[in-house]
Formats: C-alpha cells, sequence, structure tokens
C-alpha cells in the first residue's frame, strides 16, 4: 500500500507545503500516490487528474503530483490555464530537481520541493485573490 510509504509526519508536511504554496496564489496543487500506473505515466496523471475534477477549476490552473512508487514513475502535470504561461520546460525542470530527492527515497522532501516551486510559479502568474478566491480542491493526499 502506497500509505505506508509515507508517516502521518510526512503527510503533514506534504499537506502544509500545498497550503502555504495555495496562500499565495489563486492555483491548486494536489498529490497522488498509487503502487502501479500500469500505462504510460503521463496517460494515468491525465486520468486521475480528470477523476479528482481538478480541470474543473476557475482558472484552469491546478497542478498534479502524481506517484507511482512500486514502478518508480511520477509526473507533473498543469491544466491548460497554467500551462499558458509557464516557460517551455517548467515541468521538466521540477521534476529533474525532484529526482534528486527521489533517488535517495527522500520522496517527502522531493514532493515539497515540487510543490514550493510549483507555488512560486503559480503565485507570479495567478496571484492570490483576497476577494473572490476559495480552496477549490482538497490539500489532503489521495492515494490510489
Amino acid at each position: 500500500m502506497p500509505e505506508r510509504l509515507f508517516s502521518d509526519q510526512d503527510r503533514e508536511k506534504i499537506i502544509s507545503a500545498i497550503q502555504e504554496a495555495e496562500k499565495a496564489t489563486s492555483g491548486e496543487i494536489q498529490v497522488h500516490i498509487e503502487n502501479h500506473c500500469g500505462q504510460n505515466v503521463m496517460d494515468r496523471a491525465a486520468e486521475v487528474f480528470e477523476t479528482l475534477k481538478m480541470h474543473k477549476t476557475r482558472e484552469r490552473n491546478a497542478v498534479l503530483f502524481y506517484l507511482a512508487v512500486e514502478d518508480h514513475q511520477f509526473a507533473v502535470l498543469g491544466d491548460c490555464g497554467i500551462n499558458a504561461v509557464v516557460a517551455e520546460g517548467f515541468w521538466e525542470n521540477i521534476k529533474h530537481q525532484m529526482i534528486a530527492d527521489f533517488k535517495e527515497s527522500k520522496f517527502t522532501t522531493g514532493l515539497c520541493k515540487g510543490i514550493n516551486l510549483c507555488g512560486q510559479q503559480l503565485q507570479s502568474h495567478f496571484p492570490y485573490d483576497e476577494k473572490g478566491d476559495t480552496n477549490e480542491l482538497p490539500d489532503e493526499i489521495s492515494f490510489g
């Protein structure tokens, strides 16, 4: 079970990183973890993105961090609103920075690093709107 890889303390760190990143942006970040993806990792991430209804955010600025832990695969997938404004190679850069931690089995550290980097970009393109911003998606980690 993928839940066993993450202690309660690890989960709190990841959720805290999501909440901290979302404080300064209208963007939404979610983390989904499962053992196997059973197909192309980007295709599976896209399925999870849709299942979690991440494409329904008002500004289409949600980002999914997807991990298939036993397959040693992961993806970072942004919706069309964020993809339209981030620099080319942005997602690959985040993944590259996370891989170093993942190779040392520091999954929580890698996820938090990726979430923080993502939050900085979301903040610059989708700043927090005090009048109309709501937390459109849950901050908790979902497990498959």
